[in-house]
């Protein structure tokens, strides 16, 4: 007979579970969760694509028009093959373009273009047409999507995968391009509701 102890023992008194927070059986609160996250410095990216024409069949067809959105949920998947996953809020209107549009590109911010991450983060606003009217930008060889002038980095993408999580879509997608336009400068952060600079 073995003298190693039972892994059963006999049923402990079970610990009261805290009580769940509004809206939340888990326990935490939109708010406490928000306060949390917040404290995670994230990098600041735009995240652009193209509108199919109005007649894919018809080369002289009129372009769908550029959309274009902030993100600070972005970040790389994997080297092998190169996939990187940004977090679209469901049924934003990013959300609903790549999910017709699987091309689609991104530009990383330098701290000295935090107007253009305000400009596409705003709620409520004009229309993306009057918001890429003074900026910058070429348009990506594999993707046709807008790369802003300046940026850090750009990256042009393939969605490869759409993963559906809570009120998020995450968007994973293959790199097709990626250059280094602007070695000035440093990232643009965003920290505790507030875009900053480094150092």
């Amino acid at each position: 007979m073995s003298n190693t102890p039972s892994l059963t023992s006999p049923a402990s008194p079970a610990s009261p579970l805290p009580s769940p927070a509004s809206g939340h059986a888990e326990g935490v609160s939109n708010e406490e969760f928000r306060a949390a996250m917040s404290r995670l410095a994230s990098g600041v990216v735009l995240v652009t694509a193209q509108e199919p024409p109005l007649d894919p069949d018809d080369p002289l067809a009129p372009r769908g028009e550029d959309v274009g959105m902030t993100a600070t949920a972005f970040m790389s998947v994997s080297l092998d093959p190169p996939l990187v996953l940004v977090s679209l809020r469901e049924g934003s209107r990013m959300d609903d373009l790549l999910d017709e549009q699987p091309l689609w590109a991104v530009s990383v911010l330098s701290e000295s273009q935090r107007h253009i991450a305000g400009r596409f983060a705003m709620k409520g606003r004009v229309s993306d047409r009057l918001l890429f009217a003074d900026i910058p930008y070429v348009r990506g060889e594999a993707t046709g999507a807008p790369l802003a002038g300046g940026a850090l980095a750009t990256l042009e993408c393939r969605t490869e995968q759409r993963v559906p999580a809570g009120d998020h879509t995450l968007v994973i997608g293959r790199v097709l391009t990626a250059a280094l336009p602007s070695a000035d400068g440093g990232p643009l952060a965003y920290f505790r509701g507030r875009y900053r600079q480094l150092g």
